[in-house]
């Protein structure tokens, strides 16, 4: 994750079976949904004060390769500013993503 969401953290460590993460918001935790067949990769992020943010994500085949779905929610008390920031950043990691699968 890092490497494809560096705005979330910097680092990941598996502690005590949850992700911890070194973000510019403090530690978080991503908590993400048990391993499965169907590509489901919904994941909480828990920030250091407790709040917790829901993520949908899943990745589908699609003939040789595979589509990501991620789903930008938006909070009650984000402005228009806030919400296109976060869905910008959020498409910039896809981006980044992409790139990093079809590398050679």
């Amino acid at each position: 994750m890092p490497e494809w969401a560096p705005g979330l953290g910097s680092s990941i460590e598996l502690i005590d079976g949850q992700w911890i993460m070194e973000s510019p918001m403090g530690r978080i935790a991503v908590t993400f949904a048990p391993r499965n067949e169907f590509g489901v990769l919904d994941h909480h992020v828990t920030l250091a004060s407790g709040e917790t943010f829901y993520n949908p994500m899943r990745v589908t085949t699609d003939g040789a390769g595979c589509e990501v779905v991620f789903s930008v929610r938006r909070r009650a008390a984000m402005t228009d500013e806030e919400f296109e920031r976060d869905a910008n950043a959020v498409l910039s990691d896809l981006v980044r993503l992409k790139r990093m699968m079809e590398r050679p």
